[in-house]
């Protein structure tokens, strides 16, 4: 049996469902494919970092994230059974009118997906389970997909969502460069605990230079708590229930017992890998089948859908027949970079050389030097915004700027500068005001991920800039 699709997303994960929303709203034809029967079961990726939250606000699924998870709560060290002090696990940061999300939001990585799925249902989409990849082959028009079930889907783009041990990747004989952050094994699992109250995430450090770490976290908006423990390298990790209560009991105060029940565990040794491609012909990678992060920082799933929301423009642009398939070259052009550079930082962390602060965020991400950006003005003040750069929040002319921005559509600001009627098209939201806090004075195109992707004194040169994209 042979479908027909333009845009066959494989993997169902954060990336592969965001994707999903991002295309579907725009009103792409596209089909989300998952080889599991069900969404994943754990809590992995538990940390929502601003910039993703801004991400989920244009995708309309902010409300839901929001009521499902809650703060990071402060670390509560504990040693031979009593508390010790506190422990900060970032540096804290205020709120401020044109970046309002200012702290990571927790939770859980399966909640999340949760979310996703009813979004992309909510918009007439769904994902398809039980419809494992086997290979792929591609020709100048389309991709051909063939499954394990039998049977072959056939699509003008396929994406790659398939996580670190992407058969995608593999097919495509694309290669990871990286290293092993840490050759010790660590244990992840999500479990109910008696004894230990939800207002902190308790730590329990080594008591000897045998023993490892034990870290417990109450997961928000549920009633698990996430149990992370460390072990020597090379050492055997036991994912039974039993073996899980042995080793709370070993590294902590708390009696065997006191694990009523184990929901979900996992093993992995962190690591860092880069793909040497981000594309091939008609097939893309995003998330970690293009990258994979040390959970450290909580870098990982963010990036991830980071790329969904960089690719999904990109995508729909091309398929409704005005911009040219060279737009879609961008998507590498513009997110290796950023994946390099947020590894980096997730190893960094990882290792103790970097503390969770302002980079974290990832406010500070952007495509300055993207073949997509124009900054034409004359003058740019030292550290002022550039093209390039996130559009942050603010109120303009009575109208707050993430609501001008939320949907699949262009923005332009005219902040101090006449724009005259029809400078753009009737796609693109005009938005007209003074010269605004963080923008000044001048013209500025927001592209539809919300970055700034043309600045100007004047609007001269803007109609050129947006014909390369069919001038939406």
């Amino acid at each position: 049996m042979e479908t027909d699709t333009d845009v066959l997303v494989v993997g169902a994960g954060p990336t592969g469902l965001a994707l999903g929303v991002d295309l579907a709203r725009r009103g792409v034809d596209a089909l989300v494919v998952e080889r599991a029967e069900k969404l994943f079961p754990g809590s992995r990726g538990k940390g929502m970092q601003p910039r993703t939250m801004e991400v989920f606000d244009d995708l309309g699924v902010l409300d839901a994230i929001r009521a499902a998870g809650g703060t990071y709560p402060v670390g509560m060290i504990w040693r031979n059974g009593e508390r010790v002090g506190e422990h900060r696990m970032s540096d804290p940061a205020e709120a401020s009118e044109d970046s309002p999300y200012n702290e990571p939001w927790m939770v859980p990585q399966w909640r999340t997906q949760e979310i996703l799925r009813a979004r992309l249902e909510e918009l007439g989409g769904g994902v398809s389970f039980g419809r494992e990849v086997t290979g792929i082959e591609q020709d100048a028009h389309t991709v051909t997909a063939h499954l394990a079930s039998g049977g072959t889907v056939r699509a003008r783009y396929l994406v790659a969502a398939d996580g670190g041990r992407s058969a995608v990747r593999r097919a495509l004989g694309i290669g990871m460069t990286g290293e092993t952050v840490d050759p010790s094994p660590t244990l992840v699992a999500d479990v109910r605990i008696s004894g230990l109250d939800r207002d902190h995430w308790h730590i329990f450090p080594p008591a000897g230079e045998s023993a490892s770490l034990l870290a417990v976290c109450p997961l928000a908006g549920t009633d698990d708590f996430q149990v992370v423990a460390r072990f020597p390298e090379g050492a055997a990790v036991d994912l039974t229930a039993d073996g899980i209560r042995k080793v709370v009991a070993e590294r902590s105060h708390l009696a065997p017992e006191d694990v009523t029940e184990v929901r979900w565990a996992s093993d992995f040794r962190p690591r860092a890998a880069l793909a040497d491609r981000f594309a091939a012909g008609r097939v893309f990678l995003a998330g970690d089948a293009a990258h994979v992060h040390s959970p450290a920082g909580g870098q990982g799933l963010n990036t991830s859908v980071q790329d969904a929301y960089n690719l999904g423009w990109k995508l729909g642009a091309v398929l409704a027949g005005g911009a040219p398939a060279a737009l879609l070259d961008t998507y590498e052009e513009e997110r290796r970079p950023v994946a390099a550079q947020v590894l980096d930082l997730s190893t960094g962390i990882h290792r103790g050389e970097v503390r969770r602060g302002g980079a974290t965020r990832q406010l500070g991400l952007g495509y300055r030097d993207s073949s997509l950006t124009s900054e034409t003005r004359a003058v740019v003040a030292e550290g002022a915004l550039r093209a390039g750069d996130r559009a942050p929040d603010g109120t303009v002319g009575g109208v707050r700027l993430f609501d001008a921005f939320r949907g699949p559509h262009w923005t332009l600001l005219a902040l101090g500068v006449d724009v005259p009627d029809g400078t753009v098209g009737a796609a693109v939201r005009v938005v007209r005001g003074t010269a605004h806090g963080a923008y000044g004075a001048g013209v500025f195109l927001v592209r539809p991920d919300g970055y700034v992707g043309w600045a100007g004194d004047t609007p001269a040169g803007l109609g050129d800039h947006l014909l390369r994209f069919g001038r939406p």
